[in-house]
C-alpha cells in the first residue's frame, strides 16, 4: 500500500510542476525540501482526499510541511487503515 500512496504523491506533485526526480523517502516535504506552500499542500491533500476518501483538517496541514515523504506516506497508510474498507478503494 506504501508504494501505492508513495507513487500517487510523486505523480501529483510532477503534475504540479515539481521537480521529484531526486526526491527520498526523506525529502522533506517543507522548506528544507520540496518546500512545498501552504497552497501547495492544501492541492496535495484535495488530490488525497478525492482519491483515497481520507480527510485532512486544519492542524493536520501544518504538521505536513514538518514531514518528510515517507513520513507522510506512513501517516496516509495509517490513515487508510482506520478507514471503512468501503471508503478505502
Amino acid at each position: 500500500m506504501q508504494d501505492q500512496l508513495r507513487e500517487f504523491v510523486l505523480d501529483t506533485l510532477r503534475e504540479m510542476n515539481y521537480d521529484v526526480s531526486e526526491v527520498t523517502e526523506d525529502t522533506d516535504l517543507g522548506p528544507a525540501g520540496l518546500d512545498l506552500e501552504s497552497l501547495a499542500l492544501a492541492d496535495l491533500a484535495v488530490q488525497i482526499e478525492d482519491k483515497y476518501q481520507i480527510k485532512f483538517g486544519d492542524d493536520d496541514m501544518e504538521s505536513l510541511a514538518l514531514m518528510n515523504l515517507g513520513e507522510f506516506v506512513d501517516a496516509l497508510a495509517d490513515r487508510l487503515s482506520v478507514a471503512p474498507a468501503d471508503t478505502a478503494s
